[in-house]
Protein backbone atom coordinates (compact mmCIF):
# COMPACT_ATOMS: atom_id res chain seq x y z
CA UNK A 1 0.00 0.00 0.00
CA UNK A 2 1.52 3.02 -0.79
CA UNK A 3 2.36 5.97 1.37
CA UNK A 4 0.69 9.54 1.06
CA UNK A 5 3.32 12.16 -0.65
CA UNK A 6 4.34 14.31 2.47
CA UNK A 7 2.58 17.72 1.67
CA UNK A 8 5.05 20.75 0.34
CA UNK A 9 6.06 23.12 3.36
CA UNK A 10 4.19 26.35 3.33
CA UNK A 11 6.39 29.03 1.42
CA UNK A 12 7.95 31.24 4.31
CA UNK A 13 5.92 34.65 5.15
CA UNK A 14 8.26 37.61 4.14
CA UNK A 15 9.50 39.01 7.45
CA UNK A 16 8.57 42.88 8.19
CA UNK A 17 9.85 44.95 10.58
CA UNK A 18 7.79 48.11 11.77
CA UNK A 19 9.55 50.93 13.31
CA UNK A 20 7.35 53.37 14.62
CA UNK A 21 8.87 56.42 15.80
CA UNK A 22 7.15 59.12 18.36
CA UNK A 23 4.89 61.29 16.47
CA UNK A 24 1.42 61.33 16.68
CA UNK A 25 1.43 60.04 13.09
CA UNK A 26 1.88 56.67 15.38
CA UNK A 27 -1.89 55.92 14.97
CA UNK A 28 -1.51 55.35 11.35
CA UNK A 29 0.57 52.65 11.30
CA UNK A 30 -1.43 50.43 12.96
CA UNK A 31 -3.15 50.32 9.30
CA UNK A 32 -0.21 50.29 8.10
CA UNK A 33 0.29 47.00 10.49
CA UNK A 34 -3.12 45.63 9.28
CA UNK A 35 -2.67 45.67 5.49
CA UNK A 36 0.86 44.06 6.23
CA UNK A 37 -0.23 40.96 8.41
CA UNK A 38 -3.93 40.40 6.45
CA UNK A 39 -1.73 40.01 3.38
CA UNK A 40 0.54 37.73 4.44
CA UNK A 41 3.53 38.56 6.09
CA UNK A 42 5.53 37.77 9.52
CA UNK A 43 5.65 41.37 10.92
CA UNK A 44 7.19 42.76 13.89
CA UNK A 45 6.68 45.71 15.83
CA UNK A 46 9.51 47.75 17.23
CA UNK A 47 8.97 51.28 18.53
CA UNK A 48 10.66 53.73 20.64
CA UNK A 49 9.96 54.38 23.61
CA UNK A 50 8.08 57.76 22.71
CA UNK A 51 5.83 55.98 20.52
CA UNK A 52 4.38 53.84 23.31
CA UNK A 53 3.38 57.59 24.77
CA UNK A 54 0.56 57.50 22.15
CA UNK A 55 0.01 53.79 21.05
CA UNK A 56 0.75 51.10 23.61
CA UNK A 57 2.66 47.63 23.82
CA UNK A 58 -1.07 46.01 23.62
CA UNK A 59 -2.19 47.30 20.16
CA UNK A 60 0.99 46.15 18.92
CA UNK A 61 0.99 43.55 20.47
CA UNK A 62 -2.74 42.33 19.32
CA UNK A 63 -2.05 43.59 15.61
CA UNK A 64 1.09 41.64 15.20
CA UNK A 65 0.99 38.21 17.25
CA UNK A 66 4.54 38.91 18.62
CA UNK A 67 6.04 40.74 21.68
CA UNK A 68 6.74 44.07 21.83
CA UNK A 69 9.46 45.87 23.59
CA UNK A 70 11.43 49.05 22.70
CA UNK A 71 14.29 48.36 24.81
CA UNK A 72 17.85 46.07 24.13
CA UNK A 73 17.49 44.78 27.79
CA UNK A 74 14.00 42.37 26.81
CA UNK A 75 14.42 38.78 26.15
CA UNK A 76 18.20 39.17 26.21
CA UNK A 77 19.61 35.93 25.65
CA UNK A 78 18.03 36.36 21.75
CA UNK A 79 19.73 38.90 21.57
CA UNK A 80 16.89 40.73 19.59
CA UNK A 81 19.41 43.61 18.59
CA UNK A 82 21.15 41.56 16.24
CA UNK A 83 18.73 38.88 15.33
CA UNK A 84 15.82 40.82 14.01
CA UNK A 85 17.43 42.79 11.82
CA UNK A 86 19.90 40.10 10.54
CA UNK A 87 16.28 38.14 10.02
CA UNK A 88 14.05 40.44 8.40
CA UNK A 89 13.56 40.97 4.74
CA UNK A 90 11.90 44.73 5.08
CA UNK A 91 12.89 47.56 7.59
CA UNK A 92 9.89 49.59 7.23
CA UNK A 93 10.22 52.82 9.90
CA UNK A 94 6.37 55.12 10.16
CA UNK A 95 6.56 57.77 11.10
CA UNK A 96 10.12 58.27 11.18
CA UNK A 97 10.80 61.82 13.03
CA UNK A 98 13.26 64.11 12.82
CA UNK A 99 15.31 62.74 15.97
CA UNK A 100 14.79 58.99 14.37
CA UNK A 101 16.22 59.86 11.47
CA UNK A 102 19.11 61.56 12.85
CA UNK A 103 20.15 59.01 14.95
CA UNK A 104 19.56 57.05 11.80
CA UNK A 105 22.05 58.19 9.77
CA UNK A 106 24.76 59.14 12.58
CA UNK A 107 24.41 55.49 13.70
CA UNK A 108 23.13 55.87 16.98
CA UNK A 109 22.09 52.62 18.42
CA UNK A 110 20.27 53.66 21.97
CA UNK A 111 17.21 51.41 21.95
CA UNK A 112 15.96 48.68 19.95
CA UNK A 113 14.95 50.42 16.94
CA UNK A 114 18.30 51.97 16.08
CA UNK A 115 20.40 48.94 17.10
CA UNK A 116 18.32 46.90 14.65
CA UNK A 117 18.64 49.72 11.67
CA UNK A 118 22.86 49.29 12.52
CA UNK A 119 22.20 45.13 12.02
CA UNK A 120 19.80 45.29 9.01
CA UNK A 121 21.32 44.63 5.61
CA UNK A 122 17.84 44.09 3.62
CA UNK A 123 15.74 47.25 2.01
CA UNK A 124 14.68 50.21 4.44
CA UNK A 125 12.46 52.38 3.84
CA UNK A 126 11.77 55.84 5.94
CA UNK A 127 8.40 57.45 5.99
CA UNK A 128 9.08 60.82 7.25
CA UNK A 129 6.02 62.52 9.15
CA UNK A 130 6.79 66.32 11.59
CA UNK A 131 6.33 69.86 11.03
CA UNK A 132 7.08 71.54 8.17
CA UNK A 133 10.02 74.17 9.57
CA UNK A 134 11.88 70.54 11.06
CA UNK A 135 11.54 68.96 7.67
CA UNK A 136 12.94 72.27 6.29
CA UNK A 137 15.61 72.53 8.35
CA UNK A 138 19.43 71.82 6.99
CA UNK A 139 20.10 69.20 9.51
CA UNK A 140 17.09 66.98 8.44
CA UNK A 141 17.48 67.61 5.37
CA UNK A 142 21.58 66.51 5.33
CA UNK A 143 20.51 63.64 7.26
CA UNK A 144 18.07 62.32 4.41
CA UNK A 145 20.70 63.11 1.80
CA UNK A 146 23.15 60.64 4.25
CA UNK A 147 20.27 57.98 4.17
CA UNK A 148 19.49 57.77 0.72
CA UNK A 149 23.32 57.74 -0.40
CA UNK A 150 23.93 54.80 1.44
CA UNK A 151 20.73 53.09 -0.47
CA UNK A 152 17.77 53.43 2.05
CA UNK A 153 14.28 54.74 0.69
CA UNK A 154 13.24 58.10 2.09
CA UNK A 155 9.93 59.04 0.95
CA UNK A 156 8.84 62.38 0.70
CA UNK A 157 6.14 63.37 3.66
CA UNK A 158 2.56 64.10 2.22
CA UNK A 159 1.45 67.63 1.93
CA UNK A 160 -1.73 68.47 4.29
CA UNK A 161 -2.81 69.53 7.87
CA UNK A 162 -0.14 68.51 10.60
CA UNK A 163 -1.05 68.59 14.23
CA UNK A 164 -3.19 71.43 15.28
CA UNK A 165 -3.82 74.33 13.04
CA UNK A 166 -0.25 73.66 10.73
CA UNK A 167 -0.26 72.81 7.17
CA UNK A 168 2.27 72.13 4.91
CA UNK A 169 4.85 69.22 4.05
CA UNK A 170 5.65 66.99 7.05
CA UNK A 171 2.16 64.49 6.95
CA UNK A 172 2.74 60.51 6.65
CA UNK A 173 1.12 59.28 3.68
CA UNK A 174 -2.04 57.23 3.98
CA UNK A 175 -1.09 53.45 4.90
CA UNK A 176 -2.30 52.08 1.72
CA UNK A 177 0.27 54.18 -0.07
CA UNK A 178 2.81 53.63 2.46
CA UNK A 179 2.29 49.70 1.89
CA UNK A 180 2.15 50.17 -2.09
CA UNK A 181 5.66 51.77 -1.53
CA UNK A 182 6.90 48.79 0.77
CA UNK A 183 5.59 45.91 -1.43
CA UNK A 184 7.47 47.53 -4.40
CA UNK A 185 10.48 47.11 -3.29
CA UNK A 186 9.26 43.50 -1.52
CA UNK A 187 8.86 42.52 -5.00
CA UNK A 188 11.85 43.79 -6.42
CA UNK A 189 13.64 41.64 -4.13
CA UNK A 190 15.87 44.33 -2.73
CA UNK A 191 16.12 48.13 -2.90
CA UNK A 192 14.32 50.14 -5.47
CA UNK A 193 17.29 51.62 -7.67
CA UNK A 194 17.28 55.11 -7.50
CA UNK A 195 17.64 55.77 -11.16
CA UNK A 196 15.38 58.59 -11.62
CA UNK A 197 16.96 60.59 -8.39
CA UNK A 198 17.41 64.41 -9.31
CA UNK A 199 14.89 64.44 -12.00
CA UNK A 200 12.03 66.30 -12.22
CA UNK A 201 8.81 64.15 -12.76
CA UNK A 202 5.06 65.38 -13.58
CA UNK A 203 1.98 62.85 -14.21
CA UNK A 204 -1.01 63.65 -14.97
CA UNK A 205 -3.66 61.11 -13.79
CA UNK A 206 -8.04 60.70 -14.38
CA UNK A 207 -10.01 61.68 -16.04
CA UNK A 208 -11.18 65.62 -16.44
CA UNK A 209 -14.68 66.54 -16.52
CA UNK A 210 -15.90 69.60 -18.58
CA UNK A 211 -19.37 71.04 -16.76
CA UNK A 212 -22.50 71.43 -18.23
CA UNK A 213 -24.69 72.78 -16.00
CA UNK A 214 -24.10 72.89 -11.54
CA UNK A 215 -24.80 69.24 -11.59
CA UNK A 216 -24.03 67.70 -15.38
CA UNK A 217 -20.34 67.18 -16.63
CA UNK A 218 -19.33 65.41 -19.35
CA UNK A 219 -16.34 63.03 -18.35
CA UNK A 220 -14.86 59.54 -18.71
CA UNK A 221 -14.28 56.40 -16.55
CA UNK A 222 -10.40 57.21 -15.64
CA UNK A 223 -9.91 56.09 -12.63
CA UNK A 224 -6.38 57.45 -12.27
CA UNK A 225 -5.20 53.89 -11.01
CA UNK A 226 -2.45 54.08 -14.00
CA UNK A 227 -1.50 57.75 -13.32
CA UNK A 228 -1.48 57.22 -9.05
CA UNK A 229 1.04 53.78 -9.85
CA UNK A 230 3.20 55.88 -12.01
CA UNK A 231 3.59 58.72 -9.61
CA UNK A 232 4.41 56.31 -6.76
CA UNK A 233 6.77 53.85 -8.67
CA UNK A 234 8.49 57.52 -9.95
CA UNK A 235 8.68 58.72 -6.13
CA UNK A 236 10.33 55.34 -5.11
CA UNK A 237 12.68 55.34 -7.39
CA UNK A 238 14.28 58.72 -5.94
CA UNK A 239 12.35 61.16 -8.80
CA UNK A 240 11.05 64.86 -7.60
CA UNK A 241 7.16 63.86 -8.53
CA UNK A 242 4.26 66.68 -9.11
CA UNK A 243 1.22 64.83 -10.13
CA UNK A 244 -1.80 66.68 -11.70
CA UNK A 245 -4.33 64.58 -10.56
CA UNK A 246 -8.05 65.03 -12.26
CA UNK A 247 -11.49 63.87 -10.08
CA UNK A 248 -9.15 60.72 -8.45
CA UNK A 249 -10.65 59.90 -5.29
CA UNK A 250 -7.63 57.81 -4.26
CA UNK A 251 -4.94 58.11 -1.52
CA UNK A 252 -2.13 60.41 -2.61
CA UNK A 253 0.79 58.04 -3.43
CA UNK A 254 3.58 58.37 -1.10
CA UNK A 255 6.38 61.15 -1.67
CA UNK A 256 4.53 63.15 -4.66
CA UNK A 257 3.24 66.82 -4.64
CA UNK A 258 -0.22 66.50 -5.65
CA UNK A 259 -2.63 69.04 -7.74
CA UNK A 260 -5.87 68.51 -7.97
CA UNK A 261 -7.64 69.82 -11.14
CA UNK A 262 -10.90 69.49 -12.59
CA UNK A 263 -11.71 70.48 -16.70
CA UNK A 264 -9.51 70.15 -19.44
CA UNK A 265 -8.15 73.63 -19.30
CA UNK A 266 -7.32 73.45 -15.48
CA UNK A 267 -5.23 70.21 -16.42
CA UNK A 268 -3.42 72.14 -19.26
CA UNK A 269 -2.65 74.93 -16.95
CA UNK A 270 -1.13 73.26 -13.96
CA UNK A 271 1.07 70.21 -16.24
CA UNK A 272 2.71 73.16 -18.57
CA UNK A 273 3.23 75.10 -15.49
CA UNK A 274 4.98 72.19 -13.40
CA UNK A 275 6.79 70.91 -16.72
CA UNK A 276 8.54 74.14 -17.36
CA UNK A 277 11.25 72.82 -15.22
CA UNK A 278 11.13 68.95 -15.42
CA UNK A 279 12.73 66.85 -17.29
CA UNK A 280 10.19 64.11 -17.87
CA UNK A 281 6.46 64.88 -18.63
CA UNK A 282 4.14 61.60 -18.78
CA UNK A 283 0.20 62.67 -19.83
CA UNK A 284 -1.30 59.30 -18.65
CA UNK A 285 -5.12 61.58 -17.41
CA UNK A 286 -7.85 60.74 -19.74
CA UNK A 287 -8.20 64.62 -21.21
CA UNK A 288 -11.84 65.79 -22.58
CA UNK A 289 -11.57 66.12 -26.21
CA UNK A 290 -14.39 68.48 -26.54
CA UNK A 291 -16.03 70.60 -23.53
CA UNK A 292 -19.66 72.54 -23.96
CA UNK A 293 -19.54 75.24 -25.38
CA UNK A 294 -21.66 76.95 -23.11
CA UNK A 295 -22.07 76.22 -19.45
CA UNK A 296 -25.85 77.24 -18.10
CA UNK A 297 -25.82 78.57 -14.70
CA UNK A 298 -28.79 76.86 -13.38
CA UNK A 299 -29.57 73.10 -13.47
CA UNK A 300 -31.30 72.85 -17.00
CA UNK A 301 -34.81 71.83 -16.48
CA UNK A 302 -36.81 69.01 -18.43
CA UNK A 303 -38.99 70.45 -21.31
CA UNK A 304 -43.12 69.97 -20.34
CA UNK A 305 -43.19 68.51 -24.35
CA UNK A 306 -39.86 66.32 -23.92
CA UNK A 307 -37.38 67.71 -25.90
CA UNK A 308 -33.90 67.82 -25.33
CA UNK A 309 -31.88 70.28 -25.59
CA UNK A 310 -29.05 70.89 -27.91
CA UNK A 311 -25.61 70.63 -26.90
CA UNK A 312 -23.05 72.65 -28.92
CA UNK A 313 -19.23 71.20 -27.90
CA UNK A 314 -16.00 73.13 -28.96
CA UNK A 315 -12.71 71.57 -29.19
CA UNK A 316 -10.36 71.17 -26.05
CA UNK A 317 -6.48 72.29 -26.73
CA UNK A 318 -4.30 69.00 -27.13
CA UNK A 319 -2.08 68.89 -24.20
CA UNK A 320 -0.24 65.82 -25.46
CA UNK A 321 0.52 67.48 -28.42
CA UNK A 322 1.71 70.72 -27.16
CA UNK A 323 3.89 69.27 -24.53
CA UNK A 324 5.65 66.97 -27.44
CA UNK A 325 6.07 69.71 -30.15
CA UNK A 326 7.28 72.37 -28.12
CA UNK A 327 9.56 70.29 -25.06
CA UNK A 328 8.85 73.46 -22.55
CA UNK A 329 12.22 72.70 -20.82
CA UNK A 330 15.84 71.57 -22.39
CA UNK A 331 16.45 67.53 -23.11
CA UNK A 332 12.73 67.29 -21.99
CA UNK A 333 11.39 63.29 -22.23
CA UNK A 334 7.33 63.28 -23.12
CA UNK A 335 5.58 60.15 -22.55
CA UNK A 336 1.77 59.98 -23.98
CA UNK A 337 -0.61 57.41 -23.43
CA UNK A 338 -3.05 56.10 -26.15
CA UNK A 339 -6.62 54.15 -25.25
CA UNK A 340 -7.81 52.70 -28.23
CA UNK A 341 -10.72 50.79 -29.39
CA UNK A 342 -9.95 50.24 -32.83
CA UNK A 343 -12.08 50.37 -35.93
CA UNK A 344 -13.76 48.73 -38.74
CA UNK A 345 -10.37 49.09 -41.08
CA UNK A 346 -7.60 49.23 -38.27
CA UNK A 347 -6.17 47.84 -34.82
CA UNK A 348 -5.81 49.58 -31.65
CA UNK A 349 -2.23 49.24 -32.07
CA UNK A 350 -1.75 50.38 -35.57
CA UNK A 351 -3.48 53.32 -34.23
CA UNK A 352 -1.64 54.07 -31.29
CA UNK A 353 1.32 53.43 -33.98
CA UNK A 354 0.11 56.53 -36.08
CA UNK A 355 0.06 58.69 -33.06
CA UNK A 356 3.45 58.92 -31.83
CA UNK A 357 4.90 60.86 -35.17
CA UNK A 358 1.79 62.96 -35.09
CA UNK A 359 1.91 63.74 -31.28
CA UNK A 360 5.98 64.14 -31.30
CA UNK A 361 6.79 62.30 -28.44
CA UNK A 362 9.28 59.95 -27.07
CA UNK A 363 7.20 57.08 -25.84
CA UNK A 364 3.57 56.39 -26.17
CA UNK A 365 1.82 53.84 -23.89
CA UNK A 366 -1.01 52.25 -25.98
CA UNK A 367 -3.71 50.02 -24.59
CA UNK A 368 -7.05 48.69 -25.81
CA UNK A 369 -10.00 50.04 -23.58
CA UNK A 370 -13.51 48.65 -24.00
CA UNK A 371 -16.59 48.41 -21.22
CA UNK A 372 -14.58 45.68 -19.65
CA UNK A 373 -10.63 46.99 -20.13
CA UNK A 374 -8.17 48.75 -18.25
CA UNK A 375 -10.66 51.75 -16.76
CA UNK A 376 -11.21 50.94 -13.00
CA UNK A 377 -9.19 47.36 -13.36
CA UNK A 378 -6.23 47.04 -11.54
CA UNK A 379 -4.49 45.19 -13.88
CA UNK A 380 -3.68 46.54 -17.47
CA UNK A 381 -1.50 45.08 -20.65
CA UNK A 382 0.06 47.68 -23.03
CA UNK A 383 2.71 48.00 -25.48
CA UNK A 384 5.37 51.03 -25.28
CA UNK A 385 6.40 52.74 -28.78
CA UNK A 386 9.35 54.65 -28.99
CA UNK A 387 9.27 57.18 -31.40
CA UNK A 388 12.54 55.12 -33.28
CA UNK A 389 9.88 52.05 -33.80
CA UNK A 390 10.98 49.84 -31.02
CA UNK A 391 7.88 48.18 -29.37
CA UNK A 392 7.61 46.86 -25.51
CA UNK A 393 4.88 44.65 -24.61
CA UNK A 394 4.02 44.51 -21.24
CA UNK A 395 1.81 41.41 -20.27
CA UNK A 396 -1.36 41.51 -18.36
CA UNK A 397 -0.71 42.38 -15.17
CA UNK A 398 -0.81 45.08 -12.27
CA UNK A 399 -0.68 48.61 -12.98
CA UNK A 400 2.39 49.16 -10.96
CA UNK A 401 4.38 46.57 -13.11
CA UNK A 402 3.40 48.62 -15.68
CA UNK A 403 4.52 51.73 -14.44
CA UNK A 404 7.83 50.20 -14.12
CA UNK A 405 8.30 48.79 -17.43
CA UNK A 406 7.78 51.99 -18.24
CA UNK A 407 10.24 53.94 -16.15
CA UNK A 408 12.65 51.29 -17.01
CA UNK A 409 12.17 52.50 -20.94
CA UNK A 410 12.56 56.44 -19.79
CA UNK A 411 15.66 55.68 -17.87
CA UNK A 412 17.24 53.39 -20.68
CA UNK A 413 16.12 56.54 -23.26
CA UNK A 414 17.31 59.38 -21.28
CA UNK A 415 20.82 57.18 -20.88
CA UNK A 416 20.88 57.07 -24.42
CA UNK A 417 20.57 53.07 -25.25
CA UNK A 418 16.92 53.74 -27.12
CA UNK A 419 16.15 50.25 -26.11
Amino acid sequence: MSQPSPEAPAPAKPKVILGVGGGIAAYKACELLRRFTESGHDVRVIPTAAALRFVGAPTWEALSGHPVSAEVWDSVHEVPHVRLGQEADLVVVAPATADLLAKAAHGQADDLLTSTLLTARCPVVFAPAMHTEMWDHPATRDNVATLRRRGALVLDPAVGRLTGKDTGPGRLPEPAALFDAAEAVLRRGGPIPEDLAGLRVVVSAGGTREPLDPVRYLGNRSSGLQGYALAAAAAARGAEVTLVSANVALPDPAGAKVVRVGTALELREAVRAAAADAQVVVMSAAVADFRPAEYAPAKIKKSDDSSAPVVTLVQNPHVLKELGRERLAPGQTVVGFAAETGDAEHGFLELGRRKVAAYGVDLLVVNEVGADKVFGSPVTEAVIIGADGTETAVPLGAKRALADALWDRVTLLRRGTGQ
